[in-house]
């Protein structure tokens, strides 16, 4: 069948709460262009205390400080990332690669087996 895409989603848990994902992915990545969770929450169109919130929430379930505080030029502080966020970027990223990778690779074996059940053979 022409035209149908496979796509997944992939996020990581800790007892069944989510600790990263796509989400998290952008936030980190927001707050690594932006040094504000208030800019980044406002790029991605969300309000500050939801970035808030899933920017906490990560940190407590992985039990570890994904960002830190750090004097800003002019006025107030600035949001880094922590060497573990950092990381932890990279390894999702790598992993959502991969998967894209193994869905082409196996495109075209499910779409055999799709055109079979258009064209059994009898």
């Amino acid at each position: 069948m022409e035209g149908l895409e496979i796509h997944c989603k992939v996020w990581l848990e800790r007892e069944g709460k989510v600790v990263f994902g796509r989400g998290r992915l952008e936030l980190l990545k927001g707050i690594q262009e932006y040094g504000s969770l208030a800019e980044t929450a406002r790029h991605l169109g969300m309000s500050y205390r939801a970035a808030w919130g899933r920017l906490k929430s990560s940190e407590d379930r992985l039990g570890l400080k994904l960002v830190e505080k750090v004097a800003g030029r002019g006025r107030g502080q600035r949001l880094n990332l922590t060497p573990l966020s950092q990381k932890l970027l990279q390894a999702f990223e790598e992993l959502e690669q991969e998967l894209t990778a193994l869905l082409a690779a196996r495109k075209a074996r499910f779409d055999q087996h799709l055109d079979s059940l258009n064209n059994p053979i009898c």
